[in-house]
């Protein structure tokens, strides 16, 4: 009998395909049954090698070495993933296995979790590919019924491949130049570093913006309230205030128009991260999360997509959701809904996996078992789809001008014909007392009726003084944005626009930027810190350029789907990581100086009279010429058991004595608190010695 032995990307969802194929016998690191085995990696099993595998000078960091490009690539287990790949290597040697079904996730990092192992255990055998977007088990059955050749995705393997080398390549190779040029670990990414460096420009666009004053006049009278445009001189404001103050105001157009906004598109990931940290300041990593669990837990669609729209054949899916939300969302209660699915069906704005919505077992289950996280991201994934099959928002926009004493003034109003989409949008973020959105636009208030003609006594006039404003620093929700339109600019307009990193990515390199300790969070602001700043200005335009890097990722794009050759794109990456070694030989002493933690003087110095620092192997003086240095490993404080600490060597530095409790005598063993002495005789070495008061 042969069997068929599926490969998954995680234990959970093994068993979830398991139980809809009947593969219900459990084995150690398996499921077996109805002609299955069904088993897992842990993540990336397999994964590429670091430099020192390669040769065993790469274990240190030196310039003679780089560039470091491998022409055969090695691949390493984790140790503490070595059994599971045993596992999985003796399951694709049996005998009975004919062939395998990859069913990691599907996308790009997904083919690439199964092709390493697949090599790794130099598998021959034939492979077809699960690809599915949700893991209903609805979806699971027919995944099986329609199977895809394994050679399907060949391209997409190849796209996986050539950035996980591309990271390689940049990411060792300039992690390795810039530590060793400026004497600290800086670590250097091809997606990352870009993403810094938007965060750094934005602060220089901020630190260099120069406010300028400037005022407005109001008029009011009848109920009616208008403004002036800007007036720089406050003067002049004054004046028109004054000539306007108590005089009869003429309106003299009236300007209506019907306008109507459309409703929003569905959810694809970065647009769901974007709004959870605009609502619910959710980092998109924590977004990521809580959408990779509800998938698991079969309540959400494939959370790692790029599209915005459902395909044609998804419409009976699509209006069985909508009508079976109803009784699970509370804020949903008494509206008035006719779906218009025709604007989210579109199979060709569908890639590889279609909008993020919730699932037909979700309707079924509700939220019962989700966390409070869980519930808030569903909840607004519902939410979405509603607004997105809902009426347009359809308003009516005044625009009166109104003159007073020889000046102009516009008076804005806006009378909501129908609320559309946009009731929902206001009853959901009732409901879960979302933040307020600070980029939303003031709401125009209803005028009262006005006319051509229309006079108005006695006007009221006032000033109000105003600020132009900075950029704001970015937030998550604004970075994922500039991140997904970087480079678009440069780009023909019908061009697939990539940005930097992908939907799957951009959350965890935000991480990365955040843990390497160059980017830190303000509550939602991201600013880069000293070294986040240093590090983005002291790189060439090479690795900082985010047009660039959005170049590379469109031609990743283009190699998935067949349209570009892999061994081009590795071969510019190899020539630019040549042309970077090169270019960056030696750098002047004062630069190398910029990654030095700031020091902090304790004393000063006994010698000279300068500043004497703490670095993190001794106390030394600011001063080049002088000599004076006080060891952290001196033997005098070793051989009696303490350490040198900074407040020791700021009381010697003070008084020539520090009082310290737990010497450890030389002679008995014992302990005992005494007075160390400085005892600098203007050599090489600092000595010290123990003020003596009786017998040690």
């Amino acid at each position: 009998m042969s069997i068929q032995l599926v490969i998954a990307e995680k234990p959970s969802v093994a068993r979830s395909i398991a139980a809809v194929i009947g593969a219900e016998k459990k084995q150690d690191g398996y499921l077996e049954g109805n002609g299955y085995l069904v088993s897992w990696c842990i993540g990336h099993l397999v994964s590429l090698a670091d430099a020192g595998a390669y040769d065993e000078r790469f274990k240190k960091w030196r310039y003679d070495d780089l560039p470091i490009i491998p022409q055969q690539w090695q691949y390493i287990i984790p140790d503490e993933k070595k059994k599971q790949f045993e596992i999985l290597r003796s399951l694709i040697e049996r005998t009975d296995v004919e062939s395998l079904v990859c069913a990691t996730d599907a996308g790009r990092e997904g083919e690439l979790i199964f092709r390493f192992v697949y090599q790794m255990a130099g598998c021959k055998k034939p492979f077809k590919r699960l690809w599915i977007s949700s893991m209903e088990d609805a979806a699971i059955k027919d995944g099986f019924a329609h199977l895809k050749p394994g050679a399907d995705y060949d391209s997409l393997y190849q796209s996986a491949l050539c950035r996980a080398q591309a990271d390689w390549l940049v990411g060792i190779n300039a992690t390795r130049l810039f530590s060793i040029l400026y004497h600290k670990t800086l670590t250097v990414g091809r997606v990352q570093t870009p993403t810094l460096k938007m965060l750094v420009d934005r602060e220089s666009q901020i630190g260099n913006f120069k406010k300028e004053k400037y005022h407005v006049v109001h008029i009011a009278a009848g109920g009616m309230e208008a403004a002036s445009d800007r007036f720089t001189s406050p003067d002049d404001a004054e004046a028109a205030k004054a000539a306007c103050a108590g005089a009869q105001a003429v309106c003299v157009s009236v300007k209506r128009e019907q306008k109507t906004e459309k409703p929003p598109r569905l959810y694809d990931l970065t647009t769901l991260q974007r709004e959870a940290n605009r609502l619910f300041g959710f980092t998109a990593k924590q977004t990521l999360d809580y959408a990779q669990q509800l998938y698991e837990k079969k309540r959400l669609t494939y959370p790692r997509t790029d599209s915005q729209h459902l395909t044609d054949d998804m419409q009976p899916t699509a209006e069985s959701l909508v009508s079976g939300l109803w009784p699970l969302l509370p804020f949903a209660k008494g509206l008035d809904l006719s779906p218009q699915l025709g604007r989210v069906l579109n199979s060709k704005k569908v890639s590889d996996h279609h909008a993020i919505i919730p699932t037909m077992e979700f309707v079924q289950k509700g939220f019962d078992g989700l966390t409070e996280g869980e519930k808030k991201l569903l909840s607004l994934v519902c939410c979405k789809l509603l607004c997105a099959v809902a009426a347009p928002h359809v308003f009516e926009a005044v625009t009166a001008t109104i003159t007073c004493a020889g000046k102009e003034f516009t008076a804005k109003g806006k009378t909501i014909l129908t609320p559309g989409w946009k009731e929902i949008d206001r009853r959901f973020r009732a409901s879960f007392k979302a933040d307020a959105d600070e980029d939303a636009p003031e709401l125009a208030r209803e005028l009262p009726e006005l006319a051509e003609g229309q006079t108005f006594d006695k006007v009221e006039a006032s000033v109000t003084e105003h600020f132009t404003t900075p950029p704001k620093p970015y937030t998550e929700d604004t970075l994922l944005s500039a991140m997904e339109r970087a480079g678009a600019e440069d780009m023909p307009e019908d061009a697939e626009r990539q940005g930097l990193g992908t939907p799957a990515t951009r959350a965890s390199i935000l991480e990365k930027l955040v843990q390497m300790g160059f980017v830190e969070r303000k509550g939602k602001q991201l600013l880069p810190t000293r070294d986040g700043h240093n590090l983005a200005c002291v790189l060439p335009d090479v690795l900082t350029s985010p047009q660039l890097t959005s170049e590379w990722e469109t031609k990743l794009t283009a190699i998935a789907k067949g349209q570009a050759d892999p061994e081009d794109f590795m071969h510019d990456i190899a020539e630019m990581t040549r042309s970077l070694i090169v270019g960056y030989s030696q750098i002047s002493e004062d630069a190398q100086k910029l990654f030095q933690d700031e020091r902090v003087a304790i004393g000063k110095c006994p010698r000279c009279g300068e500043s004497v620092y703490e670095g993190k192997k001794n106390y030394s003086c600011g001063n080049r010429a002088c000599q004076f240095v006080m060891w952290k490993n001196d033997r005098f404080f070793e051989e009696r058991g303490k350490a040198f600490t900074s407040k020791i060597a700021a009381a010697l530095l003070g008084d020539g004595k520090a009082k310290v409790k737990g010497l450890l005598s030389l002679k008995t063993g014992k302990t005992y608190d005494g007075t160390v002495l400085l005892a600098d005789t203007g050599g090489k070495y600092v000595n010290y010695r123990v003020e003596q008061r009786g017998k040690n």
